[in-house]
């Protein structure tokens, strides 16, 4: 994206922002305080903008998730197996995640770290390869051999499943900051909550280890936002399973 075009973003999402009652939150907020007339005047969250588009888009979420987790579970077994056998200490990661407008949820992963990751995490925090809004490191020590396998296929995602039926998640949109991650959130950044937390979108079959700049990402979550109908997330989930099978774009 251009730097013109990323700038007329900026400044027409900041319009937005303006007519806010409260200022965002920083960080380890319960969650955000959304203005009704705000939201009513522009429609920010999309299930309230289109009600039964998002009543479509639930339905797909519930039945793909809970045929998922049927279907893959004996690849799961073995996922946690593996994962068991190659070092101690949990099969399943979860960790505190924000959602749509800014609620916290546990966000569920398979380890594919060693146990004292997030422990090692401030010394590594200096070679961060992208910026401060999210963190990625290629070859990152941290990660096990089994890991390192499950993220190429992006297989360490799929307990996230669970998170798409319990409907924190959906299958489709913008992916879930840590709440620290907050801090470093400049105003615009925020409009990113106004639609539920995906295991895939737009960033994720663009290239998304190839895409560091974080204002490129949440630009993208913002064409997303705007553009959504459930034909949309149909046409993403099917450009996903190319890019999951081929190993593309993983770190």
């Amino acid at each position: 994206m251009s730097t013109q075009s990323l700038e007329k973003t900026r400044l027409s999402e900041l319009d937005i922002l303006t007519s806010r009652t409260e200022p965002f939150p920083l960080h380890s907020a319960q969650s955000f305080t959304f203005s009704p007339e705000l939201a009513h005047e522009h429609g920010l969250a999309l299930c309230d903008q289109k009600p039964f588009q998002w009543f479509l888009k639930r339905t797909l979420d519930i039945t793909a998730s809970a045929l998922g987790i049927l279907g893959l579970s004996p690849l799961l077994l073995l996922v946690a197996l593996a994962i068991h056998l190659e070092s101690k200490g949990p099969v399943l990661y979860m960790q505190k995640r924000v959602g749509l407008k800014g609620k916290l949820f546990k966000m569920y992963k398979f380890r594919s770290m060693h146990p004292n990751a997030d422990d090692l995490l401030e010394q590594l925090l200096d070679q961060n390869q992208t910026n401060k809004g999210m963190f990625k490191l290629f070859n990152d020590p941290r990660v096990t051999k089994v890991g390192r396998f499950i993220r190429k296929y992006s297989i360490d995602e799929l307990p996230q499943l669970l998170n798409v039926l319990k409907g924190d998640m959906s299958l489709v949109g913008p992916r879930p900051p840590i709440d620290r991650e907050l801090k470093h959130y400049e105003r615009w950044h925020y409009l990113r909550f106004n639609t539920l937390p995906g295991l895939t979108g737009i960033w994720q079959v663009s290239g998304r280890s190839r895409i560091q700049e974080f204002d490129t990402v949440v630009s993208m979550d913002f064409r997303y936002i705007r553009e959504w109908n459930i034909m949309l997330d149909l046409k993403l989930l099917l450009k996903t399973i190319p890019v999951v099978l081929g190993g593309m774009d993983t770190a």
